[in-house]
């Protein structure tokens, strides 16, 4: 049986497309492929994407994360940073219900 290693967890931050967290897949000159990817629209209790990505954010309740895409890759042409997520930090993000318009 072969274990398959699990691609880690990331917070992209784009010049124009924004921020987006996933498993990563694959980087070259500013292009991230992610799968299971969701977009950070907001954040709260958390100064940086750094510290998003090491801890997560305490007011969850006022965070808005889009919903994870499923089975998908994001193409994300125009990555200024890659921040390796903790445990913790891809925990709270991953758990984090999708935020919706009503």
């Amino acid at each position: 049986m072969t274990d398959k290693k699990k691609n880690p967890y990331v917070i992209v931050r784009g010049y124009r497309s924004g921020v987006h967290a996933g498993e990563l897949v694959s980087s070259s000159d500013g292009v991230v492929i992610l799968e299971k990817a969701r977009r950070i629209w907001y954040w709260d209790g958390a100064a940086t994407l750094s510290e998003l990505a090491v801890y997560g954010a305490k007011n969850k309740k006022n965070c808005k994360f889009g919903v994870e895409i499923d089975h998908q890759e994001i193409i994300n042409g125009d990555a200024c940073e890659i921040i390796y997520c903790q445990p913790e930090g891809e925990k709270m993000i991953r758990d984090q219900e999708g935020w919706r318009t009503e």
